[in-house]
């Protein structure tokens, strides 16, 4: 898959809105890398996981996604799946400092 650049945007707890670059080669990593980047600014007061949108806007031919906080969660928690998403969901969880299904298997 090609890197794309993209602009991620999402709110805060003080309903401020937080947009950054990234680079990524699908709409997951790339809501993982602005999350990351985001979350790790000293000035966002902190972002709800509930009814949150993500937007993401596709730089080579501006295209914009919204995915849904909450669904992106469910599927970074989802085991299994095809290789190539098993092995997209392991990537975004390093993005993110989450430990793989494998740790958390292991410290069940």
């Amino acid at each position: 898959m090609a890197i794309r650049s993209c602009r991620v945007t999402i709110q805060d707890l003080q309903g401020i809105t937080h947009t950054v670059e990234v680079t990524a080669t699908t709409l997951y990593e790339a809501v993982a890398q602005g999350l990351a980047a985001i979350r790790g600014n000293e000035w966002v007061a902190g972002i709800a996981q509930g009814l949150n949108v993500v937007k993401v806007s596709v730089a080579d031919v501006r295209v914009e996604h919204e995915v849904k906080l909450m669904e992106f969660t469910k599927w970074l928690e989802r085991d299994g799946g095809s290789p190539r998403e098993s092995s997209d969901r392991h990537r975004i969880r390093a993005i993110l400092g989450m430990p793989s299904s494998q740790a958390k298997r292991a410290a069940r």
